[in-house]
């Protein structure tokens, strides 16, 4: 028995995708749809997709004990203000002292968190990093009925021609 598709599935499928055209940025692709768009193109016959696609990953730093517990200290602060606050309106009676309890809970429950996470990785990653996903091109996709209309109107666009011989 075949299971049901997810709503995000099928959102993000076309009926015998076509290859309208393909640019090395999201911003010129994103461009291509905007002028679909403006001129009355069906544009939800089309689809955005990043291809060949990289992660890099840009290694910030070392990671210390330090750092581990003043980002454990940092990522408690909103939490604890959210509790210290809600015991503040529904436990304290209005008492400030709540909210200074709250965030100091916070605190202590993030370094707890962030400390346990850091010595059970056994010195794996012992360094901080930040990461991003890229793509090396975006190509324009359009369903089979529409994909010929949508290359014609792009070939109208300004300097579309030119590009072509690039």
């Amino acid at each position: 028995m075949a299971e049901p598709a997810s709503p995000m599935g099928k959102l993000m499928k076309l009926n015998y995708p076509q290859h309208v055209v393909e640019y090395s940025t999201y911003e010129e692709a994103q461009s291509a749809v905007d002028y679909l768009a403006d001129n009355k193109f069906p544009v939800e016959n089309i689809m955005i997709v990043g291809t060949n696609l990289k992660l890099l990953e840009r290694v910030t730093g070392r990671r210390t004990w330090g750092g581990v517990i003043a980002a454990g200290a940092a990522s408690g602060i909103m939490t604890g203000l959210l509790v210290g606050l809600m015991l503040m309106f529904f436990v304290g009676g209005g008492d400030a002292t709540m909210l200074w309890v709250g965030l100091a809970m916070g605190i202590l429950f993030g370094i707890i968190a962030q400390g346990l996470t850091y010595a059970m990785s056994g010195g794996r990653r012992d360094f901080n990093s930040q990461r991003v996903t890229v793509a090396a091109s975006y190509e324009v996709l359009a369903e089979h009925r529409v994909a010929q209309e949508a290359r014609d109107l792009l070939m109208q666009r300004p300097g579309a021609r030119a590009a072509m011989f690039e």
